[in-house]
């Protein structure tokens, strides 16, 4: 397929069927968004970055900065240096060589804070990006847990998958800035009012009403402050995993399946597989694959970072435990959203 530039490559990517529920009869896609050129957040820097020079809130050649370890800093600086914007990154010591070698490859300033703050990682990079700011007038801010044009990105998302299958029972998604899964769901219910949305989450994450514990590993997902475009209401029901179980899923996505993803991606996986053992024959199961395992090979995928981090000692379940609202979770459990409340707020509406 041809088109006239990398930003109008991004989105059209595979959706793969999975060996995981061909003994059930369940059928498992993976929707690849890991072949988008960094990543799923290709598509959130792409809206985001076109909406703001169509509305005039970026000119040409002002400054782009935001904030990010991962797949939204590479989608940032591939659409803001392709329209000719210097872009700055904020993050923290968590990025990875990788993922830095590409920022600074494509032209982008990197800057990292060297400590936490009081929320975390994410804070330390939020009072940085603030101070940014003040000194670069006219810069612009994508704000990807804020902006309404991050969840909108994933509407030719949703197009996709009803186009593929003209059908989905269950769609299955990591959730970080909320944006990716709840902007996909609420698109695919204008095609499909009754699929089911399962969010999945890390232990030690405060997005379905959990204590933050800001040392946790896995990367792409959880979050140590309530992002604005996580819509709970869009969610049927969400699973957490520990960091050994969200690696070893991963490694074994790449084993089984021969996709090479990142731990958000491995979630996901995980849960593809309990679904795929409980659905009913017939049902279709959507898991997005969101980013490449590359910026985890001294990670999930390096034994020598596993015996570092005692992963070996954590609990590694082959079921979740189904909990009920309130309950601390320590390794992978489920939770149904459909008749509780997350920080006060009604899941469901």
């Amino acid at each position: 397929m041809r088109y006239d530039s990398v930003i109008d490559a991004i989105g059209h990517t595979p959706l793969v069927r999975l060996a995981t529920g061909a003994e059930t009869g369940v059928r498992v896609y993976a929707k690849l968004e890991l072949q988008n050129q960094f990543g799923m957040k290709d598509r959130v820097a792409k809206g985001a970055i076109l909406a703001a020079r169509e509305a005039g809130e970026l000119l040409p050649g002002a400054p782009i900065v935001e904030s990010s370890s991962g797949t939204m800093a590479l989608g940032v600086a591939l659409v803001g240096t392709a329209l000719g914007h210097p872009v700055h990154i904020v993050t923290d010591p968590r990025i990875d060589p990788i993922t830095m070698a590409k920022l600074r490859s494509l032209g982008c300033r990197v800057h990292v804070v060297p400590r936490m703050t009081g929320n975390g990682w994410q804070s330390a990079r939020l009072e940085m990006l603030e101070e940014l700011m003040r000194t670069m007038p006219g810069a612009f801010w994508p704000r990807q847990y804020t902006n309404p044009e991050n969840p909108r990105a994933y509407r030719n998302l949703a197009a996709e998958l009803y186009e593929d299958l003209g059908t989905v029972d269950i769609l299955v998604g990591a959730v970080g800035s909320g944006g990716s899964l709840c902007g996909t769901s609420r698109a695919l219910r204008e095609y499909l009012p009754r699929v089911r949305v399962v969010g999945v989450d890390s232990v030690g994450s405060v997005l379905f009403g959990q204590p933050d514990r800001p040392g946790r590993l896995q990367g792409g997902l959880g979050n140590s402050l309530m992002p604005a475009n996580l819509d709970h209401a869009l969610l049927d029901e969400v699973h957490w995993l520990n960091d050994r179980e969200a690696f070893e899923a991963t490694r074994e996505l790449a084993a089984r399946e021969k996709v090479f993803a990142g731990n958000t991606a491995g979630s996901v996986y995980r849960v593809l597989t309990h679904l795929s053992r409980t659905a009913p024959a017939g049902t279709t199961v959507v898991g997005i694959m969101a980013d490449r395992g590359d910026r985890y090979h001294s990670t999930v995928y390096d034994d020598d970072y596993w015996t570092e981090k005692g992963l070996g000692h954590l609990r590694c379940a082959e079921e979740p435990e189904r909990v009920p609202s309130g309950q601390v979770v320590s390794g992978w459990s489920v939770r149904d959203l459909t008749d509780a409340t997350v920080g006060g707020a009604p899941c469901r509406i």
